[in-house]
């Protein structure tokens, strides 16, 4: 076998990848990075329409991503068990590029940003959002088995970073001379090339299986034959595996738990940024420069950190790593309140949060058949995320209808961190005991060393 050139070794160095799996470990970065650059273009015009409508009525749009999501999940598991996953992966994205070109001539058709559309967009834009980045890691948990992903999901998720590093240095530099109407354009290229990265993800992924017999040759028939058939079932198949499973309902928690705590900050930032900064258009580059420095931290500790820490540490502290985090910056929120506080709580919990909490709950999932990889996991990144988001909308709104000041809603988080906290030790530790009991029960992982390496350090 002829060595590897230089470039190639380098690059295996940096991705933790096998040479077998450059390929695929670099077309996934780049399948992330055109999503999430696609969506941080959008972002700041999102978040700048939320404070022209204003907070009052915001609890209303999170009511309204709520009941879209209600109607999409049994939709998404129709078309799940309707169509290949080959075909139905570029049609959802083709399906939203059509979206941003329907905004794009809304847009260009009148002056004036009207509260409707501002509003729609906004619902839009969060339920986008959610859908796309649940699909490409139902993606990445169908193609790798668990200790690939132990190695390659920090790589991988950095892709996502470098894009969410890019989108909002477009808006910051374009949107003086495009405008929130010429933006929507540029996101539509970016998912277009999502589409380019998933055609060739899926050829790497049948070559690879067949270059290594990860799986039996039954299992990889079967897989194939997946690729070209719908997975079948009911519609309603995510949401009574995610009923009747204590694992998946421990993962809805524990996510309820962060969708809470993020819309009380995100409230706040709604509440407390256009009282200091008046300007539209000043709004929506700050928004970006602070997403351009969540990105650099979020980047840093993805490179850096991410595989260190999960060799070292374990999944368990892996997952609370962030409701640690959570506890002190309520409670220094609390003492010091001010947007500076604000700035760089939200930014060190947003980084976190990417770099280390959702890469680290993501890796349960590899241990999931195909249909639950899709069906349940769409279920939990959409209903179920939307339903804290909704919730905690109207619980905020309520609260500060008490006349509860910003200082005492701080305050109130501070003990919802610590039950969060408490939920992903006890998520961390129920996954080590399901590879123990399947240890003794010797049930043989679908590929070879399956979750124990995962959860060896806990």
């Amino acid at each position: 076998m002829a060595p590897n050139p230089p470039l190639t070794r380098w690059l295996c160095r940096i991705t933790r990848a096998e040479p077998d799996e450059l390929a695929g470990a670099l077309w996934s970065f780049f399948y992330f990075f055109c999503l999430l650059a696609g969506y941080y273009v959008l972002r700041p015009i999102r978040d700048e329409m939320a404070m022209q409508i204003g907070r009052d009525r915001l609890q209303e749009l999170f009511t309204w991503v709520f009941v879209t999501m209600l109607v999409l999940v049994p939709v998404f598991g129709w078309l799940s068990s309707r169509f290949p996953r080959r075909r139905l992966l570029p049609w959802l994205y083709g399906f939203f590029v059509l979206h941003l070109l329907l905004f794009w001539g809304v847009m260009a058709s009148s002056q004036q940003q009207t509260a409707l559309v501002g509003g729609v967009f906004y619902v839009w834009l969060s339920v986008f959002n959610l859908f796309a980045v649940s699909v490409f890691w139902s993606l990445m948990a169908d193609m790798l088995h668990t200790e690939q992903a132990r190695r390659l999901y920090g790589f991988i998720a950095a892709g996502g970073t470098a894009g969410a590093l890019t989108g909002p240095v477009i808006t910051a530099a374009t949107i003086p001379l495009v405008g929130s109407r010429g933006l929507m354009l540029v996101a539509a290229g970016f998912l277009l090339l999502v589409v380019v990265a998933i055609g060739r993800l899926r050829a790497w992924a049948v070559r690879y299986a067949h270059r290594h017999r990860v799986m039996s040759t039954a299992e990889e028939d079967a897989t194939r034959a997946a690729e070209h058939k719908a997975m079948g079932g009911s519609i309603w198949a995510g949401l009574r595996d995610v009923l009747l499973s204590p694992y998946l309902l421990g993962i809805c928690v524990f996510l309820f738990c962060y969708s809470l705590l993020s819309t009380f900050l995100y409230f706040q930032q709604v509440e407390l940024v256009p009282q200091l900064i008046p300007d539209s258009t000043e709004r929506v580059r700050m928004l970006a420069m602070v997403d351009l420095l969540v990105n650099v931290l979020t980047l840093l500790i993805q490179l850096v950190a991410f595989g260190a820490l999960i060799r070292s540490a374990g999944i368990t502290a892996m997952l609370v790593v962030m409701p640690v985090v959570s506890v002190v910056g309520f409670a220094a929120l609390a003492a010091w309140p001010g947007l500076a506080t604000l700035v760089a709580f939200g930014a060190l919990r947003r980084a976190g949060e990417y770099a280390i909490s959702k890469p680290s709950r993501e890796t349960l999932f590899n241990v999931l058949p195909p249909e639950q990889k899709y069906k349940a996991k769409n279920v939990i990144d959409t209903l179920v995320h939307r339903t804290g988001d909704t919730a905690s909308g109207w619980i905020f709104t309520g609260l500060k209808g008490l006349g509860l000041s910003s200082t005492a809603m701080s305050l109130i988080a501070v003990p919802v961190a610590g039950a969060w906290l408490w939920v992903a030790y006890r998520l961390g530790q129920e996954a080590r005991r399901r590879v123990r009991r399947r240890r003794r029960a010797a049930v043989t992982p679908a590929t070879p060393q399956d979750v124990h390496t995962m959860f060896e350090k806990n």
